[in-house]
């Protein structure tokens, strides 16, 4: 079941639901209990692991970015 945030139309409330598909009904307010909510955007995020390429690292520095990956 995909995850859904719904805001409450009337105390703005944001909540976040598991819902059987895109076009269910959204369930009422956990803070007022108004049925009225509005399904808003949301987006994905990814992790993507990969090894370090130095072990010996222990922090960036504070400009130019990351040596170790051409940052």
């Amino acid at each position: 079941m995909p995850i859904f945030e719904y805001k409450c139309t009337q105390c703005g409330f944001v909540n976040e639901a598991l819902v059987k598909s895109a076009s269910s009904k959204g369930p009422a307010c956990p803070k007022c209990g108004e049925k009225k909510v509005e399904k808003q955007f949301s987006s994905f995020s990814a992790v993507v692991k990969e090894e370090s390429p130095a072990t010996k690292c222990q922090s960036c520095p504070s400009a130019g970015g990351c040596p170790n990956f051409n940052g």
